[in-house]
């Protein structure tokens, strides 16, 4: 690898990189930033590595190279948070994450001096709310969305509380995770640095990793810390407290994290103000109902909404006929709202409610269910199949499969077309009669 120039080697890895289902569009900003992360080196070390997870072994295969000395520069890769490790059967694994929720957030999750986190900023802050085009990709490009929204447990009323599923709890989520990891909010660390504080001067010290993510991040580099439960729900109150919507990981088994957002700093509720009515995040199973009989039209709940979809509306004579004896009444745009609870938890006399939605929104059931379904939305099936290198090892291929059968039929259809495989088909083939 010796030829490469650094433009190559950057290049290279930024191909890497959009092998992900969730992939960064190229830019001179995006090659600016890579250079900030990785030296020339590791670029070109990276840019070999499989997507899926892969073993020591496999690793020195790849670059041909001992294990111990793979070991050493994968242990490093580590410590930059440019990789996190696992074990699996007593095995160690690793795995490049994504570029969100992933490598470029875990550099901002805590203070370092390896880097320019001020430079850095602003070039996130470039790449991501001036240039857009990662951000529509990243919240737009597929029907399954990255992230979900959770409800604030403490707004629902006892009757609510019963109804709700255990997936849609956060707390529920801290209950089952092994590891939990409390770091710096990447979003307020980032606009603070980039000239653009945040604007309800919210806790920083409330973001939330799970499992082998928050171990890893801990173990290496001291990106998160590992808390008790007991910790990680004081960390979601003091966020309920500051007016911060809570967006994990759009799964119901074990999300791999659970951002505390605020509408000015939040990548996610920024696109959901900017580009309305699409909904960049999947909501909540609720939405808001004003009880008008109630409502004293103070505005707080307005003030209160992060992605402003409640504005205030001046009173006509139709209204004062309906009894809405005050200046203004509250407008909720059912259309873009999140479910939340933010406003309701703001409300003084009590008039906004959350009820169920009509319809009921889907959840994928795990990470590899979103990244099939993802897949097949933004047609990069066969990346999640097939690297560059190599086949991938039956066990991915079978979780992968194991996925695709269990999706609709129209999916299922879509998924072969994509992947064009006759194993594929037949096993499509053989469900279907099996159905029979």
């Amino acid at each position: 690898m010796g030829h490469l120039t650094a433009r190559d080697a950057y290049k290279n890895l930024e191909e890497r990189i959009n092998w992900f289902t969730q992939g960064a569009p190229p830019s001179d900003t995006l090659y600016k930033i890579l250079q900030v992360l990785y030296t020339e080196k590791e670029a070109k070390w990276a840019a070999l590595l499989p997507v899926r997870p892969f073993t020591l072994k496999r690793a020195a295969k790849i670059w041909g190279t001992t294990e111990a000395k793979a070991e050493k520069l994968l242990d490093h890769l580590c410590e930059k948070a440019l990789l996190v490790d696992s074990e699996y059967h007593g095995q160690r694994q690793f795995v490049m994450p994504p570029p969100m929720a992933g490598f470029i957030e875990f550099a901002l999750m805590r203070t370092r001096g390896d880097i320019d986190q001020k430079y850095l900023s602003t070039l996130y802050y470039q790449y991501m709310n001036v240039e857009e085009d990662f951000i529509k990709d990243l919240f737009f490009a597929t029907e399954t969305r990255l992230g979900r929204v959770f409800v604030q447990e403490p707004v629902l009323s006892t009757d609510k509380t019963n109804h709700i599923l255990d997936y849609e709890r956060a707390t529920h989520i801290v209950e089952e995770a092994k590891y939990i990891g409390l770091g710096t909010c990447y979003c307020r660390h980032k606009m603070y640095h980039a000239g653009h504080p945040c604007e309800i001067d919210a806790p920083w010290d409330v973001c939330l990793t799970f499992d082998n993510v928050a171990r890893s991040l801990a173990e290496h580099g001291g990106y998160a810390r590992l808390i008790s439960k007991e910790e990680a729900k004081d960390a979601l109150e003091r966020s309920y407290e500051s007016n911060l919507v809570q967006i994990g990981e759009n799964v119901r088994e074990h999300p791999a994290f659970i951002c505390n957002c605020c509408g000015c700093c939040c990548e996610a509720l920024q696109a959901a103000r900017h580009f309305s009515p699409m909904q960049p995040v999947a909501t909540t199973n609720y939405i808001p109902q004003i009880h008008m009989d109630k409502c004293i039209g103070c505005g707080k709940c307005a003030k209160a909404c992060p992605i402003l979809a409640i504005s205030m509306q001046q009173k006509t004579d139709a209204d004062t006929e309906h009894g809405l004896n005050k200046k203004k009444y509250p407008l909720i745009d059912t259309e873009i709202c999140l479910g939340c609870g933010v406003c309701a938890r703001n409300c003084p006399s009590g008039a906004i409610e959350l009820k169920r939605r009509p319809v009921q929104v889907i959840t994928p059931v795990n990470s590899t269910h979103r990244f099939v379904l993802q897949a097949i939305e933004k047609g990069t099936l066969q990346n999640l199949i097939f690297d560059n290198q190599a086949f991938a090892n039956h066990r991915a291929m079978a979780a992968v499969f194991g996925t695709i059968l269990k999706l609709p039929p129209l999916k299922q259809a879509l998924a072969s077309r994509q992947f064009k495989s006759i194993y594929l088909d037949r096993l499509l083939s053989m469900q279907k009669k099996n159905k029979a």
